[in-house]
């Protein structure tokens, strides 16, 4: 079992297998900047190394919490993660929602992304280097 902050610093510290630990095994990671949703523990965490290549000087700038058993009543609160970076040299500012499972870990992962020139090129780059992994055994 995990606990909701579990997620936001295993991000800070660029840690994918703390990551990984955290997600449900039933995930799905949805973005408007990504052709189609991924759902289950491995894809989402092959893609979330991704963007941990992918984004440079990533940085949670804020952190709201949704109120207590929104989700059910032994459900955590969600939570949504205020994001700057730089893609490629562009500055982006994005949003991770989280939802959380009983057991206390991520079963669902909304990320949106702005300004749209930056969100354009994140989608360029994920999309190139996701290819590129599944052309490699």
């Amino acid at each position: 079992m995990t606990v909701p902050g579990t997620f936001r610093a295993a991000v800070e510290a660029k840690d994918l297998a703390a990551i990984t630990r955290s997600l449900d095994p039933g995930i799905e990671f949805l973005s408007p900047v990504m052709v189609k949703p991924y759902h289950g523990r491995d894809a989402v965490a092959a893609l979330l190394g991704v963007l941990l290549e992918v984004f440079e000087d990533f940085e949670y700038t804020d952190e709201l919490v949704g109120p207590e058993g929104a989700g059910g009543p032994s459900r955590p609160p969600s939570r949504a993660l205020v994001f700057s970076a730089r893609v490629m040299g562009k500055a982006v500012q994005g949003l991770d929602l989280l939802r959380f499972g009983e057991t206390g870990l991520v079963t669902g992962l909304t990320v949106m992304v702005r300004p749209l020139p930056a969100a354009m090129t994140l989608a360029r780059a994920v999309g190139r280097r996701m290819e590129e992994r599944e052309a490699t055994p």
